[in-house]
């Protein structure tokens, strides 16, 4: 068993779900300014009324999907104004030369709006703004599924600019893409060539089992650091109940998972203090049914990827995660 304390200060660490060697080199963090604090502002002109705050719906496309009262709401689902995918074409590879390939980039790029309220973040949500959220998420991709060119949908909340938010207001992103990405076919194929169940069955199993790096968990949900954990307190969400497809699982398991995160990024603020973070859904892609499960990554960004991280693609951690678990730990209300 593995003592947090006690062990080696520096380690390789196999990440299951990739098959990327991390580094945890826990001596890094004596290094002066070792940790990134969040810039005060996200965006340059602050001087232009904010796009998504309620009064000012004309600044962004007529919405997709909104969710609360009539007259007025508590979640929006927008077009993008800037998509990186668009259109209709299938995904169609043309080579042009030796070394240059290029396809279409169809599909879909949305805005989901969080919140009316422009200075809360996901952790100042309440119970009832986290189920409008996971529902949107849950609708908006099962919308993009009925598109046939479409394969894939990725959601995310990058928050803080040194996280990629270029606007203040709470938002995240839905992208539905004709092609699966790089980093979730490796996930499939982890998830594949894993002998014994479940990869993340079984992961969630031994880690209650171990105690170390389990945070926060409840009747259909645990966020641990996990022990291959490639950034300072880094957490994954996992449902408890086996399901390839987010769009597909139960409301309570969505709804859990969603405070999941609301409880455990309030620990985070409190531990570490305002840091940006990226909150990543994985989601098998609408069509396949292979031994997937669905989970939600967090990766706060609390240091800098620099030259041996870009070079390599190996990460470097320089806090162990059952240090992290110790400190993000939050005890869950019975009932």
């Amino acid at each position: 068993m593995f003592d947090g304390e006690t062990g080696p200060a520096n380690q390789l660490r196999l990440d299951p779900l990739t098959g990327r060697w991390v580094v945890v080199s826990t001596r890094r963090a004596a290094r002066p300014t070792a940790f990134v604090v969040r810039s005060a502002q996200v965006q340059e002109d602050t001087s232009r009324p904010c796009p998504f705050c309620p009064g000012h719906e004309e600044a962004s496309p007529p919405a997709l999907e909104t969710y609360g009262p009539t007259g007025s709401w508590l979640v929006r689902v927008v077009p993008n104004l800037y998509p990186a995918f668009s259109g209709d074409e299938p995904f169609v590879v043309t080579n042009r030369g030796p070394v240059f390939t290029q396809a279409s980039a169809g599909g879909i790029h949305e805005v989901l709006i969080l919140s009316p309220e422009h200075d809360v973040s996901w952790s100042g949500l309440s119970n009832e703004q986290v189920g409008l959220v996971m529902a949107a998420l849950r609708d908006r991709i099962e919308e993009h599924s009925q598109h046939p060119t479409l394969r894939y949908s990725q959601a995310i909340v990058n928050s803080g600019r040194e996280a990629g938010a270029s606007v203040e207001h709470p938002h995240g992103q839905l992208l539905g893409m004709s092609f699966v990405p790089r980093e979730l076919a490796e996930e499939q194929a982890r998830f594949a060539r894993f002998a014994e169940s479940c990869l993340l069955c079984t992961t969630v199993e031994a880690e209650e089992a171990e105690g170390h790096r389990v945070i926060y968990a409840d009747s259909r949900s645990v966020v641990i650091c996990p022990f291959w954990s490639a950034t300072p307190y880094e957490m994954l969400i996992v449902p408890r109940d086996h399901t390839p497809h987010l769009y597909r699982s139960p409301t309570e398991d969505l709804v859990s998972i969603g405070l999941a995160l609301k409880a455990t990024l309030h620990q985070l603020s409190d531990v570490v203090g305002d840091v940006a973070y990226n909150i990543v859904f994985h989601s098998a892609p609408y069509r396949v049914n292979d031994p997937y499960h669905w989970h939600v990554h967090v990766w706060p960004k609390a240091t800098t990827r620099a030259g041996f991280e870009m070079g390599t693609g190996v990460a470097i951690n320089i806090v162990n995660p059952e240090q992290a678990a110790e400190q993000l730990r939050v005890a869950v209300p019975a009932g």
